[in-house]
């Protein structure tokens, strides 16, 4: 198995050499369950990419005219625009969720219930083994009779009462039932770390679509990764992702070609 690990100035930095490597170290693999069932892709056996400036605009990759080809992400689709009733940043950083859909990142990360052992301890006053804080409506909300967790403000929260230094402040999606799903979320975690003033997030996905949903997704992590910083009273900083299901489908890999100049 060979980890692939690539430094990246920014963003559209990291997208390129990605898209870039792929094509020359990815290995071809047939999709045997979830999307595209049945078609190939590119597929890197591990994937690590560390971001200097992940702030640095414009978030999204560059692609030259000459190419002739769209852009993977369109900037509406991550702010909000003509075309799309949801931004990607409303997806990521607040509780909606749609009919049909099982889950969204930002109900994970916005609304977590509080219940089972956890509820009981918490409600017990069981200082002993849980943080107990008050119900104030954003940090832990109530409504229709349970109680819920916003993990974005507890965090932010956590880190102005106690100090920077501290390994405990991961943003949790995944939940161990997501294996009941046939489609669990790609994203698993945000872990976070405050160093040298600096707020620094280290994201992985289980599986992640390299052309389209890589620039799309680290776009809206660094608005949350910058909306953290602020609120905490640190600097944005530097991000470092993983995954150990990094690809490019068969339909992009010619759209690859061109980005790369390799046609």
């Amino acid at each position: 198995m060979k980890i692939h690990k690539i430094s990246a100035r920014d963003l559209p930095d990291l997208w390129f050499q990605a898209v870039h490597d792929i094509l020359e170290h990815g290995k071809r693999f047939k999709i045997d369950r979830g999307s595209y069932a049945g078609q190939t892709r590119l597929e890197y056996d591990y994937f690590t990419g560390h971001v200097k400036y992940p702030g640095t605009i414009p978030l999204l990759p560059d692609i030259p005219p000459s190419c002739g080809i769209p852009n993977p992400v369109e900037e509406a689709y991550i702010f909000g625009g003509e075309g799309y009733e949801r931004s990607y940043i409303e997806y990521l950083m607040s509780s909606h969720k749609e009919p049909g859909e099982s889950y969204t990142y930002g109900e994970r990360l916005t609304k977590t219930p509080l219940e089972g052992e956890k509820l009981e301890w918490w409600k017990n006053g069981n200082t002993d083994i849980i943080d107990e804080r008050k119900v104030d409506g954003k940090i832990l909300f109530e409504e229709d009779g349970k109680i819920y967790l916003n993990q974005i403000e507890w965090i932010i929260d956590t880190y102005k009462r106690y100090g920077h230094r501290n390994n405990q402040m991961v943003l949790q999606i995944a939940h161990p039932s997501d294996l009941t799903l046939l489609d669990p979320p790609c994203l698993r975690s945000i872990d976070t770390r405050i160093q040298d003033g600096k707020l620094h997030f280290f994201v992985y996905f289980r599986s992640w679509d390299l052309w389209g949903g890589l620039p799309a997704n680290l776009a809206g992590i660094q608005n949350l990764k910058e909306y953290m910083a602020a609120e905490i009273g640190v600097e944005d900083g530097e991000m470092i992702v993983e995954s150990k299901g990094l690809h490019l489908y068969g339909y992009a890999e010619d759209l690859a070609k061109l980005r790369c100049l390799k046609i």
